[in-house]
């Protein structure tokens, strides 16, 4: 048996991430963030971001359409968005991805 411990508290924040997760329009857009948005060696912090514009071109998807989807995903914890001049631009932070990869190999009985 797993030492990870199943109390409400610990899992409630992935339940929300899960369930913003469960829609196939949200989950394409995190998933294009992780793949697109995320710190290499030589990226800087400008390079982890894209406009919500930029996001909705490059899925091919409304930009009213992005908006809502990605203020559903920042309300569940799973990305961050700013103003920067006249854009909007959002990101994941590596920690967020951290805590995912943890959850899952709790689940599973390994830490690596």
């Amino acid at each position: 048996m797993s030492k990870y411990k199943y109390e409400l508290h610990t899992i409630a924040p992935f339940s929300d991430m899960f369930k913003a997760l469960s829609n196939t329009h949200r989950l394409q857009i995190f998933l294009y963030l992780a793949n697109n948005c995320f710190p290499g060696e030589l990226s800087t912090e400008e390079e982890m971001r894209i406009s919500v514009g930029e996001l909705g071109d490059g899925l091919n998807i409304a930009p009213s359409t992005v908006s809502h989807h990605l203020k559903e995903l920042r309300q569940a914890g799973l990305i961050r968005m700013e103003r920067k001049g006249k854009n909007i631009e959002c990101w994941i932070e590596p920690e967020t991805l951290d805590q995912l990869v943890d959850f899952f190999q709790n689940a599973k009985g390994k830490k690596q």
